[in-house]
Formats: C-alpha cells, sequence, structure tokens
C-alpha cells in the first residue's frame, strides 16, 4: 500500500545527533548464523525493520525459536538444521533474507517454496542457483529462469573440486554461500572460486568478520578464491551486537555537509559506527573528506562539520563507487552542490537493486532541473545553481534509499514532495523523525488575520526588519481575480479559474508585482471589485491548490515573513513563529476607509464596514481554509496599537520563539 507524500520544507542548515538504526546486512547475516548455530544468541541493536521482519518470519516459519524483546532477540541455534523440512516461505523485496536462506535451505534439502513481492522476481538468482546445483542441489525456477520465486527440493552434496560463483553482479551470491557452506564442511575443505571482479568487497568483509565470530575462519587468496576449511561448525558467541547501519549514516553526514552552505548549520553526528566499524560503508565519510568535506571520527560516532577551510564548495571529479554501492547514491545528491561535475563509476549493481537505480536517479534528479548524464554503469551529475532549482514531487519506485536520498534535495532551493515515504520502513521506518530532528527549515513568520486588520504592513515591516522575504499571499488571490476581470471569466466556472491560476505567470521585483508584463501598483489591486472577486474565488478548492505550490515557493533563505488567511494552518503549518492578528471591525473599517481615499479610491465609511462584515462572514465560514488561527498560533489585538508598536511586538514573539 501506497504511503502519503511527504512535503520537505527547504532547509537552511542542519544539526544534532542521530543514534542510527541497526544495520540491515549485519542483522539479516547473524539472524541466519544464529538461526544456523550450536547454542543460544543474544542479538543486541537488532534492526527492526521490514527487511529483518522476513528474516525472522522465515526462520520462525523453519521451526527456529526466535523470541524479540525490541532491538534485542534470543535465538536458539539449530545446530546446523532447520526443525521444519517443509515451509511457504514470503520474502518481500529483502535480498539479504532470499539470497543467504535459499543457499541454506538448498544444501540441507527438503520442501521449500520462497517467493516475494513482483519486484523481488525481477531481481536475479541465477548465478547463486548455478553454483548451487554444482552441489548437486535441487532447485527449480516456478516463474522465470534465473529469478525467483523458487522450488527446494532434496539435497544429494557432492564435492566436484571448487565451485564456481560469479561475483560481477551481486556479493550477495558470494555471501550466501559462505555463509551456509560452513553446514557441508566437515569433512572436506570447500572451496569457491569466484568468476569475474567481485564487486562490494566490504560486504563481503563484513560476512568473514561475522563468521569469524561464529567459530568458522575462512581462508582466502585475494578476492578470488575463498576456502572453508574441514571440520568448520557454526558455534553460537552468546552475545553479540550489530552496529548501526553505515549506509544509512550517509543521509545525516551529507547534512552535515550540505547545512552549512547559508551559514546556519552545526555539527551533525551519526552515533553507532565509527572509525573501527566492519561496514564498508563507512567509507563514503572518506569519499567526503577527500571532496573537502570536515570530518571527525570517534570510536562509536562519525561527524561532519560543513567544509575543509578555504573551500566554498565540494570537489567534483570522478568517484570509484564499486566498494560502496549503497552510500554511493548519496554522492549523486551531494553532487548538485559540488563545483564541477561528478561521475560515479563501477555502479552496475544499481541496475538490479530494489529498482534501477540508475534510471531513477536521473529520471528525478532531472525533474529538479539537473542535467544528468547515464551509462551501464556509471551516472554523471552536474551542479545545480540555486536559480536553476525546480520543486518537484519525486518518485520513490518502492525504494527505501530513493527516498531517503531525496530528503537531501531539501537544502537546494525549491519545495520537494516525497511520493510513498514509507518504503523507508524496508530498512529505516523512523528514518523521515530523525532526519526533521536534525534538519533547519527556512524559518516562517505567518501573519494571518482578517481583512483590514494591518496583516500587510506589519509583514513587510517585519521582513525589512529581520532581512527576510516577504509574501503578501492575498496578492496571488488579487491577481488571478484580476486576470479573471480582464478576461471575462465567470466567478462560478471553477475549472477556468483553476487553470487560470495554475499558469499566473506572476514576478514580484523591487518595482513591483509583474503579471503579463504588466506592472501593478497597489490601487489597482485594491478596489473593492478585486477585493470581492478574490473572496470568491478564495473560496474554491481546486484554486487554493493551484495557488498553494506558488505559494510556497516564497520560503526563501534567510527567511520568510507570509501574511494571509491561512498561512499558519495550512500553507506553512510547521512556522515556528504564528501570529494571527485581530482589530475591531470599527476598527478595520476605518483603516481600509482610509486607504482607499489615500489611494484615490471613492469610498463611504458605512459601505465599506458593510463589506467587511460581508467578507468576514464568508472568510470565515467557508468549507477549505477557513480563517481561523492555528491551534499554536499567538493572538495580537492591535485595535489600540499603532504600526510601530505592532511590528515591535511581532519582533518581540519571533526573539522570544528563536
Amino acid at each position: 500500500m501506497k504511503s502519503e507524500a511527504r512535503d520537505l520544507p527547504p532547509l537552511i542548515g542542519a544539526g544534532g545527533r542521530v543514534k542510527l538504526p541497526g544495520s540491515k546486512s549485519i542483522s539479516n547475516r547473524v539472524l541466519l548464523l544464529a538461526a544456523l548455530a550450536e547454542g543460544q544468541a543474544e542479538i543486541t541493536g537488532l534492526l527492526d525493520s521490514d527487511d529483518t521482519r522476513v528474516m525472522l518470519a522465515a526462520l520462525q516459519a523453519l521451526g527456529i525459536a526466535v523470541r524479540r524483546e525490541g532491538e534485542t532477540a534470543h535465538v536458539q541455534g539449530g545446530a546446523g538444521r532447520f526443525p521444519a523440512a517443509q515451509a511457504d516461505l514470503f520474502m518481500g523485496n529483502a535480498g539479504t533474507a532470499i539470497r543467504p536462506l535459499t543457499a541454506a535451505l538448498a544444501l540441507l534439502g527438503g520442501d521449500y517454496a520462497l517467493h516475494g513481492v513482483p519486484r523481488m522476481h525481477e531481481r536475479p538468482i541465477g548465478d547463486l542457483v548455478d553454483a548451487l546445483r554444482q552441489f548437486g542441489c535441487e532447485i527449480r525456477y516456478t516463474g522465470q529462469e534465473g529469478y525467483p520465486p523458487l522450488h527446494i527440493g532434496a539435497s544429494h552434496f557432492r564435492l566436484n573440486g571448487d565451485v564456481a560463483v560469479r561475483g560481477d553482479v551481486s556479493s550477495q551470491f558470494l555471501t550466501a554461500l559462505l555463509l551456509a557452506l560452513p553446514l557441508k564442511a566437515s569433512d572436506h575443505d570447500i572451496a569457491i572460486a569466484v568468476q569475474g571482479e567481485l564487486i562490494s568487497k566490504p560486504y563481503i568483509e563484513i560476512t568473514l568478520n561475522l563468521l569469524r565470530r561464529f567459530g568458522v575462519q575462512v581462508r582466502r587468496t585475494g578476492w578470488e578464491r575463498f576456502v572453508i576449511p574441514a571440520g568448520s561448525g557454526l558455534r553460537s558467541p552468546g552475545r553479540i551486537a550489530v552496529e548501526g547501519d553505515a549506509s544509512s549514516a550517509s543521509y545525516f553526514l551529507a547534512a552535515g555537509v550540505l547545512g552549512q552552505w547559508h551559514g546556519k548549520g552545526a555539527p551533525v553526528r551519526v552515533e553507532g559506527v565509527g572509525r573501527d566499524s566492519i561496514q564498508g560503508d563507512v567509507a563514503f565519510a572518506r569519499v567526503l573528506e577527500d571532496l573537502g568535506a570536515q570530518v571527525r571520527w570517534g570510536d562509536d560516532f562519525i561527524e561532519t562539520d560543513g567544509l575543509q577551510a578555504g573551500l566554498t564548495a565540494l570537489r567534483g571529479g570522478d568517484i570509484d563507487c564499486l566498494a560502496i554501492p549503497d552510500a554511493a547514491m548519496t554522492l549523486a545528491m551531494t553532487a548538485l552542490f559540488a563545483d564541477a561535475p561528478t561521475t560515479l563509476t563501477a555502479i552496475g549493481s544499481w541496475r538490479v537493486k530494489e529498482t534501477d537505480r540508475i534510471h531513477a536517479m536521473a529520471t528525478e534528479l532531472t525533474k529538479l532541473g539537473a542535467k544528468v548524464e547515464s551509462g551501464p554503469d556509471w551516472l554523471r551529475v552536474h551542479p545545480l545553481p540555486a536559480v536553476q532549482w525546480r520543486s518537484a514531487a519525486i518518485a520513490t519506485y518502492d525504494d527505501h534509499r530513493m527516498a531517503m536520498c531525496f530528503s537531501l534535495a531539501s537544502f537546494g532551493h525549491a519545495d520537494i514532495r516525497i511520493l510513498d515515504p514509507g518504503c523507508v520502513a524496508k530498512t529505516y521506518p523512523g528514518y523521515f523523525d530523525d532526519f526533521a530532528r536534525i534538519a533547519r527549515p527556512v524559518p516562517v513568520i505567518a501573519i494571518d488575520g482578517p481583512t483590514a486588520s494591518g496583516k500587510g504592513s506589519i509583514a513587510t515591516a517585519v521582513a525589512e526588519a529581520l532581512g527576510f522575504v516577504c509574501l503578501d499571499s492575498g496578492v496571488l488571490y488579487r491577481l488571478t481575480a484580476w486576470e479573471a476581470l480582464q478576461q471575462g471569466v465567470p466567478l462560478d466556472d471553477s475549472d477556468a479559474l483553476t487553470r487560470l491560476a495554475a499558469d499566473l505567470p506572476v514576478t514580484f521585483a523591487a518595482g513591483g508585482i509583474v503579471l503579463n508584463g504588466h506592472v501593478f501598483d497597489a490601487a489597482q489591486l485594491r478596489t473593492e471589485a478585486v477585493g470581492q472577486a478574490a473572496s470568491t474565488i478564495a473560496a474554491i478548492p481546486s484554486v487554493r491548490e493551484a495557488l498553494f505550490a506558488l505559494q510556497r515557493s516564497f520560503r526563501r533563505a534567510p527567511g520568510l515573513v507570509a501574511d494571509g488567511r491561512d498561512m499558519g494552518t495550512v500553507v506553512f503549518p510547521d512556522a515556528p513563529l504564528k501570529v494571527f492578528l485581530t482589530a475591531s471591525a470599527h476598527s478595520r473599517a476605518e483603516r481600509r476607509y482610509k486607504q482607499l481615499i489615500s489611494q484615490g479610491i471613492p469610498a463611504i465609511l458605512a459601505d465599506v464596514f458593510a463589506e467587511l462584515e460581508l467578507r468576514d462572514a464568508r472568510d470565515t465560514q467557508r468549507d477549505v481554509a477557513a480563517l481561523k488561527p492555528a491551534p499554536d498560533a499567538q493572538l495580537l489585538d492591535s485595535t489600540d496599537l499603532s504600526l510601530e508598536q505592532t511590528v515591535e511586538a511581532v519582533l518581540a514573539l519571533w526573539r522570544q520563539s528563536v
């Protein structure tokens, strides 16, 4: 099921600490080893995600006793066997679960079916199956040849020299064999010969490290030949801790660099991995350092803090990503902020991940306005100047890393919407909450209130005092109304009005407001006819939606002051300061009357008062975005305050909120 989209505000900085969830790669390897080993294992720091739940459910279906308490799991090992000789196993889209389980089940033999989500049935497993068949394992494809779903039957284990497996498609095939073959190494050495260049070598290092913890010392010759010694057996270490996920660390480490662009950032520290981590993806931090990031290392943390002295941007260039294929996706995002094009090479494995990541990354980066080139196993990303950033809705392709990577686009100069953000549950269910805790959005002061409460004048003065951008949201509705009146569009034709609002060619410059080349002054947009029309069309949901993105686009560094009727309730609900400005009806009518007279517009005070009451009624009673204070808004009555006093009151509230 698709999850509701997540809108990310533009960020002005980042700072703070994140305790990383457990590593997916370590969690699923340890679970399988503990299930196959002799003895009981207590696993601490275990990742709680879709992929680990898939593995846990499969082990329980195979008869392994597993008890989980939060981040700790107690696993009673099967001493080299699974109690259940028959099972139907749903593996989701967890490559770290289906591939090693396939190897273990095939070597033991039985009656097992393994299947997953549609994308899993597009991810190759043929090279692993070919290797296992060399041992006499009975494995049958029940769908497309070379891909899951699979049926595993009897095992007629035999040794005929080295078993060959390809290493240039996925390192998980070799990992699967290394984890499972100790089950059959009681009497003979078992050797694995890797064909082709082995990719993702650091993930094999993880596998070898964990095998040592479970009593198996694999010998290797370079990265071409691996030997499981005779007499090897899996024995539980008793208690084993899972490191924090180094791949997930990459997003926060990048944030600690990108968050300094506007000078509002602070160090970002990830806890749970450090200088002695067994995970290869910690090399991402070293790559960042080579590109110009300031990085600090500890035993159990890594911290980034902007750029090294003298630099104004990350360096571009060619980066060999063979060892860090998952973390390399984050480099595609940091490349947007580099001083030259960045080319990521040796990423052919991206093609067979949760989605075709080369295609997906190129497609979504282009939405932001970036220039991207790609090939079979490479991706080149050109820097994206601030003025060229575009707001975009980012498709995630049911790929957790796409969703997490593109959160970093919020350091650009556009609004970012992440579609189906729930896909991060595969490895990091709480990612967006943790990201929000270290993110520092471009600040917004939202000033709402009824007609003639002085919002516009006060917002302008506050923005000038703080050096912020100013948005008079009512102007956008008045411009739409003015254009509708000019074109003769009926005010009850919601479809035509929506099309007009969606394509509103408006720009704001020092000289005033420009629409279709026409420069407006205040008097043209403050007539009663335009005001009444604006109030009418503002009640149309589709018109409001069409103008929503335009209003949000004004959120730019160093900050925004936005005035209107739904700035704090609808458009900027995360604004750190929301002010609801009020004044008595008589006071507001007198202000509007004096304003109209000063602009040379004839007016009668009684008529202005009557019209104001009608507009108040329409604004407060409409079905969509009705005029009302946000629950956390500060109420400010300006009836007896001068403009200067009201501005100072708002500034005082702002100082208290930051």
